[in-house]
C-alpha cells in the first residue's frame, strides 16, 4: 500500500532531490526552495528532519543528496507521479495541461495494488508522456514477465531490497549488475540478442546524444544498444 508512516509534504521533498539530483549529487537549497515554493529557512529546516530521519545527506550552505532510504522512497512515488500521468493520459484521456496536477494530487494515496494493476493495463510503460523513464517498481520480480505469472496479492509479494537505476543512468565508466528487466518475453528475447540477461555485468563507455545510443561493455566485448531498449534494463551499481 501507499506509504502512510510519511507526510505528502515530506514525499514532496524526496521527489525534488530525486528528479533534480541522484543518490549521490547534491541538489542546492535554492532549487528546493524555488520549486516547492517555501521559504529558504523552512526547506533547511526540514533538510535538518529529514536528515535526522536518515533520507537525505546534507551539506550546509550547499544542499543534499538521497540516502539510499530516501532513494528507495523517492524512486517509489516518482514512478507513481509517472505512472499517473501515462495512465490520465492514454486511458481517461484528461488534459494533458491538467494531467501533471493530478498526478501529483494522487501519487501520494495511489496504493501498490492499483499501481500494478495500471502498469498492466499500459502494458508496461518506460516513459511518461514528458518522455521521463518510469522507474521500477519495487516488487520482488526479475522481469515484468514474472509479475505477469505471478498470480498472488500484492501482500503476498517481497520487495526488492537493492536500489537500481537504469543503465542509461550509469556514468561513464560505471558498473551495474543487471537485475530487473522490464517488458515482456519479446522484451527479454531481444536483450538476449544482444547478450543482455538477469545478472549479465555492464559498464558503460559513452552515451552518443545524436545517435541515441549507449556504447556498453558485456563481458570485455563492447554492445551499442538503443536508448529506448537501454529504458528497460535495470541495475545494481557495482
Amino acid at each position: 500500500m501507499a506509504n502512510k508512516d510519511l507526510s505528502e509534504n515530506i514525499e514532496e521533498y524526496l521527489e525534488v532531490l530525486y528528479k533534480y539530483g541522484n543518490k549521490d549529487s547534491q541538489v542546492s537549497t535554492t532549487t528546493l526552495s524555488n520549486h516547492l515554493g517555501i521559504a529558504p529557512g523552512s526547506v533547511t529546516q526540514m533538510l535538518k528532519k529529514l536528515e535526522d530521519l536518515d533520507y537525505i545527506n546534507y551539506i550546509p550552505y550547499k544542499g543534499a543528496y538521497l540516502s539510499d532510504k530516501g532513494f528507495k522512497v523517492a524512486q517509489k512515488i516518482t514512478r507513481k507521479h509517472r505512472i499517473l500521468e501515462k495512465f490520465l493520459t492514454e486511458i481517461l484521456h484528461i488534459k494533458k495541461e491538467n494531467v501533471h496536477i493530478q498526478a501529483c494530487d494522487m501519487e501520494h494515496s495511489l496504493s501498490d495494488e492499483a499501481e500494478r494493476a495500471m502498469c498492466h493495463i499500459l502494458n508496461y510503460p518506460n516513459l511518461c508522456p514528458d518522455e521521463k523513464p518510469i522507474p521500477p517498481c519495487d516488487l520482488d520480480f526479475k522481469t515484468c514477465q514474472d509479475c505477469i505469472d505471478n498470480e498472488n496479492d500484492i501482500e503476498e509479494i517481497g520487495i526488492r531490497d537493492e536500489n537500481l537505476v537504469l543503465i542509461s543512468q550509469l556514468h561513464r565508466n560505471e558498473k551495474g549488475e543487471v537485475l530487473f528487466i522490464r517488458g515482456d518475453s519479446n522484451v527479454l528475447k531481444q536483450l538476449m540478442s544482444l547478450g543482455i540477461a538477469i545478472g549479465t555485468l555492464i559498464y558503460v563507455e559513452e552515451f552518443d546524444e545524436i545517435e541515441d545510443h549507449l556504447s556498453i561493455y558485456i563481458n570485455n566485448s563492447k554492445v551499442k544498444i538503443p536508448r529506448y531498449i537501454a529504458n528497460n534494463v535495470f541495475v545494481k551499481i557495482c
